[in-house]
């Protein structure tokens, strides 16, 4: 099959580019576009042969996009005209204008690209932009299925629901039956496989859920700020065997980081006491046995509330107990029991893994290896191939035949550790988007 030529607009630290090459649809990129001098660095620093252009989108011409011929387009535009804790700008927000200046461009090109997939916040789905890229598809007679989907549906313990399109240009058609209504699974493909085959148990159940059980008044305060309400939506995640645990998700507790040629403990990732004082009622705390983590965002390692779980380290003592009576104590004594969580952040490493970006020894998700979980939720193979291109339990070497190089994503040394948790709070999950690319191609 011949290779698509792919435009990546606002390619961010590439994970559009690495969910390309996870779908395994021949293609190369030929040219990525954005303006973040940070992510740019760590975009060159994975895909060096990629040709980048620090410029807005805004800055191209017509004739820029007609020289480069691409049959796709993969696109993740700005999320904060449309998030919901935001103003809500929509278009009218000037961080709106590069998406409209590529609506306006789009009917005008030489050669109308094959396809078209862009990822955006939940909100986006409710918004007048979106209104306009429907309607700017429809005129030019593209086939089109939108999608509200999270990293769970792929068995993955992070939540991160985002609003997602692809399209097609006609004649061409997809291979399973769109609707008009948003999806929130992945469809039924035409192939004879089920996309959403009744996942195998991966674990023995084990009756240490991450969340108590909580019986009585669901607004009832337990402990922390959380309800029995809370509290049991969480222990119903938990307990589902569909989702792996975090634990085949984290770095091996002897490994350590290296950052700037300096090897790094995950001593430095434990909360700082001022934090734990000022912000304990207020963590999403789990532990490596969890089904679930919540949404890592820009702000994780400097904000605290609402920017994704922190993870109990020690697992000596039980959350509910280190919070007990906790407003009676002296601030000494609160940092003595709370530092027995062993409270932490997750490092970027950690994180990048939870999304799905590939290491230099890639096992199925991206992950390594887990005695505890040996076959991963149920796929087909055949589906499985078209998704992921691995097989359960066996490593896939991510070495590029061509050149000999990695391309286990990666960041260069003098990026720092807070520079790495806004990439990847702005970036998506890979393994999603490279699923949705092999839907929209097969």
């Amino acid at each position: 099959m011949e290779k698509f030529r792919v435009l990546e607009l606002y390619s961010g630290i590439g994970g559009m580019h690495y969910a390309l090459k996870e779908s395994h649809v021949p293609a190369e990129v030929v040219a990525a576009v954005d303006v973040n001098t940070t992510a740019n660095e760590i975009y060159l620093h994975n895909f060096p042969d990629t040709p980048l252009w620090p410029k807005t989108i805004e800055g191209l011409t017509l004739d820029d996009f007609n020289r480069l011929q691409f049959d796709m387009i993969l696109m993740s535009p700005p999320c904060q005209p449309f998030t919901r804790i935001g103003l809500q700008g929509d278009v009218l927000d000037p961080r709106a204008k590069s998406f409209l200046y590529i609506l306006d461009l789009l009917p005008r090109l030489a050669k109308l690209p094959k396809f078209l997939l862009l990822e955006n916040v939940k909100g986006f789905e409710t918004s007048s932009a979106r209104d306009a890229l429907v309607k700017t598809l429809r005129d030019c007679g593209y086939s089109y299925q939108e999608f509200l989907l999270s990293p769970t549906c792929l068995g993955i313990p992070n939540s991160r629901l985002r609003y997602f399109l692809i399209a097609r240009a006609a004649p061409g058609s997809f291979s399973f039956q769109m609707t008009a209504e948003i999806l929130e699974v992945f469809p039924k493909s035409g192939m004879g496989d089920s996309a959403d085959p009744a996942p195998a148990p991966i674990s023995a159940p084990v009756p240490d859920a991450c969340a108590p059980s909580a019986g009585g008044d669901s607004s009832r305060v337990l402990y922390k700020m959380e309800t029995a309400q809370n509290l049991e939506k969480k222990r119903l995640q938990d307990t589902d065997e569909s989702v792996r645990r975090i634990q085949d998700f984290l770095e091996e507790e002897e490994e350590e980081e290296e950052e700037g040629g300096v090897r790094q403990s995950k001593e430095q990732y434990l909360l700082p006491p001022k934090t734990l004082l000022r912000y304990a009622l207020l963590m999403d705390i789990v532990t490596p046995r969890c089904r679930r983590s919540a949404c890592f965002t820009k702000g994780y390692g400097h904000y605290v509330e609402g920017t994704g779980s922190v993870l109990q380290s020690c697992m000596d003592t039980q959350v509910e107990t280190a919070f007990a009576s906790l407003d009676s104590l002296s601030e000494e004594q609160k940092l003595v029991q709370l530092s027995k969580l062993g409270l932490r952040y997750f490092t970027p490493r950690e994180i990048a893994n939870l999304m799905g970006f590939p290491q230099n020894s890639l096992w199925v998700y991206g992950i390594r290896s887990s005695s505890s979980a040996p076959d991963g939720p149920h796929i087909t193979a055949k589906l499985f191939q078209l998704c992921a291109g691995l097989e359960f339990g066996r490593p896939r070497s991510t070495r590029n035949s061509r050149d000999g190089r990695s391309l286990g994503q990666g960041f260069p040394e003098k990026t720092s550790t807070k520079q790495r948790y806004r990439v990847l709070g702005n970036s998506l999950n890979v393994l999603v988007v490279a699923r949705l690319i092999a839907l929209m191609v097969a």
